[in-house]
């Protein structure tokens, strides 16, 4: 069966599944496989499950009696290839977002700030790689009227991948870091796999969002067509902050001449380009300036990404759903820069992924610790633990913990009071739990 057959199937039944346990009548199910797991294998119980067919690659699972059996060579492939038939189809507007850091809430904020003009499918939660971009395509219905496409990568070719399945006409890059330099090698690697992104971009006469303030994204968007945003007047939309509140982000942003003030739920500085990118793509679109200010002020952090948390003891700055070196930095400078009469604690978890240059990516974070003036710090983790050797005898108020659950006993028997505490690790890490005995 070609893609053009399965696409008639598909548009029967445009619910797609790739997990037997969540498998809904009429659903097409699609039998991925991976290291711990091989989906033919419950190929008839997704059709004793209600599944309308199932595309497989597994010959021997195939029923001769029953036509609901898809055999294809690749189902990942077929699965690709289908997304991007689907999104071709349709021929909406499609931004495809990626970057080291702040890309989901850049998505997020993007798409709120988009639904007040356009029906929008965007990406959810971090379904952002080889399989969570083709099961975002294939829930684009006909009513919508713009996608916003989150993109991730760890390894050199990922965004090349990608692009070349959800075929974008627009593209934005938050920035370039260092994170999973174990699989891309180092920070060219990074640059070179974010950049494939702005190279689709080139060859398809598409248009650019570029933050101006960042010199390689402006280099390396050279000869586009861009739109920028930035804290320079240079830029299309330019922007300030605004030291209002203590702890959340106020900025005020023009275009042209007019000033706009907005006060968000974002913590740290940091957001200020996440935000202002929204703006510049809102515009962009003819959201109606009022719109873009109440959605982006009206826009809540979730999921562990820089929540400001109220608890009955202490105030909380979670942003435990990821961890690198550039994130890590400026969580830790703007929380020095917060200016309040509580102690500070700071609990960090380990940044995974950095493959080689591990030892001294911690090692610099707790240089940076010992610069700073935070009352008590929580590190927690094999790798933090290797980068302590000076560290724990320099400062008396540092504790080394082997794992979050060590962390979760100390804090039962020594729980901290009166204070404002940022938690910030890789997922992996879970620190999220700490945050319910804080």
């Amino acid at each position: 069966m070609d893609i053009a057959q399965l696409y008639r199937v598909f548009l029967k039944h445009p619910d797609v599944c790739t997990d037997s346990r969540k498998v809904a009548k009429d659903v097409i199910f699609f039998a991925l496989k991976g290291v711990s797991f091989d989906g033919n294998k419950f190929a008839s119980k997704a059709l004793e499950g209600g599944a309308a067919y199932v595309v497989v690659d597994d010959p021997s699972v195939v029923s001769d009696q029953d036509d609901r059996y898809i055999l294809v060579k690749d189902v990942l492939k077929t699965l690709q290839q289908l997304a991007a038939y689907h999104r071709q189809q349709l021929k909406l507007p499609v931004l495809a977002i990626t970057g080291t850091n702040g890309k989901t809430t850049t998505k997020e904020l993007i798409a709120t700030v988009l639904n007040r003009g356009y029906n929008v499918l965007a990406t959810e939660g971090n379904l952002n790689n080889h399989i969570g971009v083709p099961l975002t395509l294939l829930k684009l219905r006909p009513e919508h009227q713009i996608a916003v496409v989150e993109m991730g990568a760890s390894h050199p070719g990922d965004i090349k991948e990608l692009v070349d399945i959800a075929n974008p006409d627009y593209g934005l890059i938050t920035n370039i870091g260092k994170a999973h330099l174990e699989g891309f090698g180092s920070i060219e690697g990074v640059r070179k796999t974010k950049g494939e992104l702005y190279d689709y971009i080139r060859k398809h006469d598409g248009i650019l969002f570029v933050n101006s303030d960042d010199p390689t994204l402006m280099e390396m968007s050279e000869g586009i067509s861009r739109v920028t945003y930035g804290t320079d007047t240079s830029a299309t939309f330019y922007a300030q902050i605004i030291y209002a509140r203590p702890m959340m982000l106020s900025f005020r942003w023009r275009q042209v001449s007019m000033p706009h003030d907005i006060s968000t739920h974002l913590v740290g500085e940091y957001n200020l380009p996440n935000a202002l990118a929204a703006v510049a793509i809102g515009r962009f679109f003819d959201v109606a300036t009022d719109g873009i200010m109440e959605a982006i002020a009206e826009y809540t952090p979730t999921n562990n990404r820089s929540q400001l948390t109220q608890t009955d003891r202490n105030t909380l700055i979670v942003d435990a759903y990821n961890a690198n070196p550039v994130s890590m930095k400026v969580a830790l400078d703007n929380f020095d820069k917060i200016r309040t009469d509580l102690p500070k604690v700071v609990i960090l978890g380990d940044m995974k992924e950095l493959g080689k240059e591990s030892l001294q990516e911690h090692k610099t974070i707790l240089n940076i610790l010992v610069e700073k003036s935070f009352d008590k710090i929580m590190l927690v983790g094999k790798e933090f633990g290797a980068a302590t050797e000076n560290l724990t005898s320099q400062r008396q108020n540092t504790l080394l913990f082997e794992s979050a659950q060590d962390l979760e006993e100390y804090l039962e028997q020594h729980p901290i009071d009166q204070s404002i505490i940022l938690i910030k690790g890789s997922h992996s890490v879970h620190l999220e739990n700490i945050a319910s005995l804080c």
